[in-house]
């Protein structure tokens, strides 16, 4: 166990990961806990919660499984109130929840707009709105959203939902940032580019000819280092902007790309 988060109470968001494997959810809710602190692991899915919460304490780490839909409201203000009453407090809200649709404004039908922006977008609203005014009492707290390259740019086919709800997420970022620097809690967002995590592998298989290695070898052949990242690269981020070493950051966009943007700018 290290110390960069000792004494501290992170929620994080899409805790689970959705396949085998380390999603950025899971690492980044082990990386905290591997840092001292007092996680609570959130998902949908709660065996997901439940598999990240044992494999933290099998660390020696401290964790709490908790299921919530963070697109519903009842369900984050219980999520909140649930991690009061057995950390005592929020010191980082971590939100990692996302998902995935590939297609433009012609293919996207309606409900796969409304789903992705509630899950991905208006959830980082809810989450804000239940957790910040514990973070008041105690006039301190961190915030990292997880949004994506995705926000910024066009980055190989179209991502018309997901790309507007992760812009979204930078915008509202700023905003927190500006509004409760005074009080005492920072917002910042991680930009991720392409990663290999569980997550990418069925939504994104068709896109690339419906071949899970052919994707995977596409994908890392796009990235100027050669290699996708993985979910540690941007729970090492995260884990950066959540901690004090950060205290001086708020309102900013961490991109770990592989210098991916740096090409297409």
């Amino acid at each position: 166990m290290a110390d960069r988060m000792k004494g501290k109470v992170v929620v994080v968001t899409g805790a689970g990961s959705s396949g085998p494997g380390w999603g950025n959810g899971k690492a980044a809710a082990a990386l905290y806990a591997r840092e001292g602190a007092s996680v609570l692991a959130v998902d949908y899915r709660i065996a997901a919660a439940l598999e990240t919460a044992e494999q933290i304490k099998s660390e020696g780490g401290k964790c709490v499984a908790a299921r919530a839909n963070v697109a519903d409201s009842a369900d984050v203000q219980a999520m909140a109130a649930e991690c009061i009453r057995h950390f005592g407090r929020i010191d980082v809200l971590h939100n990692n929840v996302g998902i995935v649709e590939v297609g433009g404004p012609v293919e996207t039908d309606e409900d796969a707009w409304n789903r992705v922006i509630a899950v991905n977008q208006s959830s980082v609203y809810l989450t804000c709105k239940y957790v910040i005014p514990h973070m008041l009492e105690h006039g301190s707290g961190s915030i990292v959203n997880i949004a994506s390259v995705a926000a910024t740019r066009w980055i190989g086919f179209p991502y018309l939902a997901y790309s507007a709800a992760k812009a979204a997420i930078l915008a509202m970022t700023q905003n927190m940032a500006i509004q409760y620097a005074s009080q005492g809690i920072r917002a910042n967002c991680v930009l991720p580019g392409f990663m290999d995590t569980p997550l990418i592998r069925e939504p994104l298989k068709e896109t690339y000819g419906g071949d899970t290695g052919e994707m995977i070898d596409k994908r890392n052949k796009q990235v100027p280092t050669g290699k996708m990242g993985d979910g540690w690269d941007t729970a090492y981020a995260a884990l950066f902007l959540a901690s004090d070493e950060a205290k001086y950051i708020t309102g900013t966009s961490l991109v770990v790309d592989g210098g991916l943007t740096a090409r297409c700018a």
